[in-house]
């Protein structure tokens, strides 16, 4: 079986139950995804029933690292795909098929790590985390119960993975994609933009979450490369130099 790219990572957010932990080790294993993150998770990841379930993943379970949020587990990733039953009525993220996302995640899968990110078990991601990724993936499922199983979901996104990758023509290196900015610039830039339209009033304190998320969006969707927003990040410094200088 052709396995997944050595650069890809399955990342879990806060997860609840160790026998989903062991199973979504096994399933790594499977399909030969050879990291695994954990967001704080709310388990002991290597009880026994955790590694009863991983099986020969065991090795993977042991070795997953463990990080205090998302963005730290995903900072150094070129693409991220986040997971989601369903959203918020009303909310600007967009949501994708499977296909189209694991595509995409495809597409530039050798222009640095990627991550697939799987949400809590009880409650999802946060509209907050899902703006972290590139984009948003929501499998085609009955919309009466549109909750699955985490290690069940794991499986699912894997499996449409491998079809989509096996068997992938080879790129020629001048035609791949450039590396899109990651995670953490990203937010670092957002930070620094939302400070700027704070001050120069575009931005209300009472309403700047809400006007951020759409900003973010349009960000995600332009698909912008590490040199471009250290760009923005130059146009704002400059901005916020020619407000504070002293006028002769």
């Amino acid at each position: 079986m052709h396995c997944l790219p050595e650069n890809l990572r399955v990342v879990l957010v806060e997860p609840l139950g160790p026998i989903n932990v062991g199973s979504v080790a096994r399933l790594c294993e499977n399909f030969g995804v050879q990291e695994i993150c954990l967001v704080t998770p709310r388990c002991d990841v290597l009880s026994f029933e955790a590694r009863q379930m991983a099986l020969r993943g065991q090795v993977l379970l042991e070795k997953a690292q463990q990080f205090g949020s998302l963005l730290e587990a995903v900072a150094d990733c070129s693409r991220v795909v986040a997971t989601c039953g369903r959203i918020d009525h009303g909310s600007a993220i967009p949501l994708k098929s499977s296909e189209q996302s694991l595509q995409w995640l495809l597409n530039g899968i050798d222009t640095g790590p990627t991550a697939l990110v799987f949400g809590r078990e009880d409650r999802g991601l946060t509209n907050e985390e899902l703006l972290i990724a590139n984009q948003v993936l929501t499998l085609d499922i009955s919309s009466d119960y549109c909750s699955l199983n985490l290690s069940h979901a794991v499986a699912i996104v894997l499996y449409e993975l491998q079809r989509l990758s096996s068997p992938r023509q080879k790129v020629d290196s001048e035609s791949l994609p450039s590396a899109l900015a990651n995670p953490l610039q990203l937010e670092a830039f957002l930070s620094d933009a939302r400070d700027l339209l704070l001050d120069v009033g575009f931005l209300l304190e009472h309403t700047a979450n809400a006007r951020m998320v759409k900003i973010k969006s349009l960000i995600h969707r332009s698909a912008a490369r590490p040199e471009e927003v250290a760009l923005l990040r130059g146009v704002i410094r400059q901005i916020r130099w020619a407000i504070n200088s002293p006028r002769s």
